[in-house]
């Protein structure tokens, strides 16, 4: 059945909200046009400064300037304030908080100025994340008979079909018979694949593979099993398994590899520095989009700031400027110069040291002076885009009868659908989707810019229809009304979403070097580079680490 516009409530007056890389452009009116997904992508003007939040290229305006070399060509030269600064720390996210709050506790006096492009302070740390989840103390979960799920999409098999997982639900799969079969040995009884070889050449071997590859052509499993398992690394990773490594994959306990014999109490050499780091844990019960990383930044924002409500109070020992793009660093005989945009002109200020704490791609064009061989290394981190998704809902009555709580799509646009009930029955509820837009087939690089390019294209239209959609294929022969039930829809795009990280088989010099990173944050007179692209991982820890050393840096 194909529901129209006003089946699935788009005309509906709701809150809506749309970010792109956590800058604010503009607000959405009630409702949205009405027309189709396609139509709606074809034809919708790009948003202008009224109308919803972010979604399109406006909100990369200044950035995406530099890179073109259109923005020195209107802006005037960098007016002097008149300020000078102990510390200026380009980044207002976790990595460039904790250089702040690091420096000033070495130096309990010191002036600190922070500059974001945001118009809030926290950067990628106020993005919502997936994580495994403990359902113990909730009000949902298994308590209340609600499991983890697999939607087998029309996008991938021809038709939906919600398979819970309990039981022996792989016999449940919309699957050709032997992929059934392929599905349960890779499962319960793999073989050795590589019979012969020592445990360190098997590893070898699963460093030049993705997952994908691994089993199509390893395993000869059925193509309809690679297409069920193809978005199982989509919410860890941003891609699916085209792209993601087997050896990462084994790491992580994916089918297939039980009957190769190797080691479980170690990490290859080969895993990724995420897999190696997280080795040996099992799933933390932590809550469904908790507010993990801001919490952080808040608290010490907090610290440092006599009234966080007025961050950019003269007089304070640390400000934050925010809305304030930097355009340019300079270093200097008697000190750094830091230029910025503060939607009129360019304004500069004079520090006595730099922490560079934003994304490492745009670095070279802040600091041209770099060395050539520097400068190449920095562009090196291209960010694997993500979208996440919160919907507010009037109840979750549906999800009860459905009997699902966390759904994974085989090849529908929101590859993960997630159900985070109230703490009391009865009342809304909030349901968090992801998409992954990298395209996993071309790699994580160039599957990261096709796919951000076709991010910043795409209209908030069509996100939201994809999202109602959805959950009425999810949630419809439940008594799921998407036009009654929708009260809300937040979209955060996050075109330059998760840090790159070095891994297998993209990285042919991982693990034994020379990497890149090394090159990318070395110092350049008062200039150090913080950052999890320094790193590089998509992890909290490492924004903080590279923080502490770009402090270190510097003061030693």
């Amino acid at each position: 059945m194909t529901l129209t516009p006003r089946d699935l409530g788009m005309n509906r007056t709701i809150s809506r909200r749309d970010f792109f890389d956590g800058i604010a452009v503009s607000t959405l009116g009630s409702v949205v046009s009405g027309g189709t997904a396609e139509a709606a992508r074809q034809a919708a003007p790009p948003p202008g400064p009224s109308g919803f939040r972010g979604g399109g290229p406006e909100a990369l305006s200044v950035p995406h300037a530099l890179r073109d070399g259109r923005f020195w060509q209107y802006a005037g030269p960098p007016e002097p304030t008149g300020e000078s600064y102990d510390l200026v720390v380009v980044g207002g996210g976790l990595s460039g908080v904790s250089a702040a709050y690091e420096w000033r506790r070495r130096r309990p006096g010191a002036s600190v100025l922070v500059l974001d492009n945001h118009d809030e302070i926290g950067g990628q740390a106020r993005r919502a994340m997936f994580h495994r989840q403990s359902v113990r103390g909730r009000t949902g979960g298994a308590e209340a008979g609600l499991a983890d799920a697999v939607m087998c999409d029309e996008e991938s098999f021809g038709a939906d079909t919600l398979v819970r997982l309990t039981g022996d639900w792989v016999s449940r799969l919309p699957l050709a018979a032997r992929a059934r079969d392929d599905l349960r040995r890779l499962r319960h009884d793999p073989p050795d694949w590589f019979p012969g070889l020592p445990a360190e050449a098997k590893q070898e071997r699963l460093a030049g593979l993705t997952y994908s590859a691994f089993l199509l052509e390893v395993c000869g499993a059925h193509p309809e099993v690679e297409r069920f398992c193809r978005s199982m690394s989509c919410p860890e990773w941003g891609y699916d398994t085209r792209a993601l490594g087997a050896i990462d994959a084994w790491g992580t306990g994916y089918p297939g590899f039980g009957g190769l014999g190797l080691e479980t109490d170690k990490p290859s050499r080969y895993n990724s520095p995420t897999v190696r780091k997280q080795w040996g844990i099992g799933d933390p019960d932590v809550y469904l989009f908790p507010e993990g990383n801001q919490a952080l930044v808040r608290a010490m924002v907090n610290r440092m700031l006599p009234d966080p409500g007025s961050p950019d109070r003269a007089g304070d020992r640390v400000r934050f400027r925010l809305s304030s793009p930097v355009v340019s660093v300079r270093d200097g005989e008697g000190a750094a110069s830091v230029a910025y945009f503060d939607g009129h002109r360019v304004r500069s200020v004079a520090a006595g040291s730099v922490v560079l704490a934003c994304w490492s791609a745009v670095i070279p064009y802040l600091v041209p002076e770099l060395p050539a061989a520097q400068r190449e290394a920095l562009g090196e981190a291209v960010r694997v885009p993500l979208v996440h998704a919160s919907v507010r809902v009037r109840d979750w009555d549906a999800w009860r009868r459905a009997g699902v709580r966390r759904v994974r799509w085989t090849g529908a646009y929101w590859s993960l659908v997630e159900l985070d009930p109230p703490e009391r029955p009865g009342g809304p509820a909030e349901v968090h989707l992801l998409a992954t837009p990298c395209r996993a087939e071309l790699g994580p690089r160039a599957g990261a810019v096709a796919g951000r390019r076709e991010l910043i294209r795409t209209p908030y239209e069509v996100l939201e229809r994809t999202i109602r959609e959805q959950l009425t294929r999810l949630l419809g022969p439940a008594g799921f009304d998407p036009a009654r039930d929708v009260e809300g829809i937040t979209v955060n795009r996050w075109g330059h979403g998760n840090a790159p990280e070095y891994c297998r088989p993209w990285h042919a010099f991982y693990p034994d070097g020379p990497f890149p990173a090394d090159v990318a944050r070395r110092r350049f007179g008062r200039i150090a580079i913080a950052g999890s692209d320094a790193a590089p991982a998509a992890r909290a820890d490492a924004a903080v680490t590279a923080a502490f050393r770009a402090v270190e840096e510097l003061i030693e």
